[in-house]
């Protein structure tokens, strides 16, 4: 199946919920990193999407109401997000595809409120799964 190929500049959206957490998303950009190009801009190809990263995001999960702060990336890719026979660098292009896997990483550990006298109480999670989708400005060309 046939979508339009990721370059060099396009967006990362990140799905606000990751498991427990609700996370205050911010886009990341792909960087790319293929020899061929559209408009000008370098294809994306695999393995460009383990450099995405947007630190200092802001997060609470459930009890946790004290925010904490965290780094969004991308995981894993969809299974449609990898072209099967279009290459850049022997390498398979990165497509718009629908959804991939994301993480939030934990950095500064959301609170829960002490119910009484005391310190409050850290989340004890390093991470939450959630996902996301990427946002191409090229309409022209797509990849297999």
């Amino acid at each position: 199946m046939s979508d339009f190929i990721m370059i060099d500049g396009d967006i990362v959206n990140f799905n606000p919920a990751f498991g427990l957490a609700t996370v205050v998303v911010q886009p990341g950009k792909l960087a790319g990193s293929g020899k061929g190009s559209v408009g000008g801009k370098a294809l994306c190809i695999e393995g460009d999407e383990k450099d995405v990263s947007v630190p200092g995001c802001i997060y609470t999960a459930g009890a946790y109401s004290i925010p904490g702060t965290g780094t969004l990336k991308i995981d894993a890719l969809g299974g449609d997000q990898k072209a099967s026979k279009t290459h850049s660098a022997d390498k398979p292009v990165l497509l718009k595809g629908n959804q991939f896997t994301a993480k939030f990483e934990v950095q500064l550990p959301a609170q829960q409120p002490p119910p009484g006298p005391g310190s409050p109480v850290p989340d004890s999670n390093t991470f939450y799964p959630g996902s996301g989708t990427f946002q191409t400005t090229n309409t022209k060309w797509k990849g297999v």
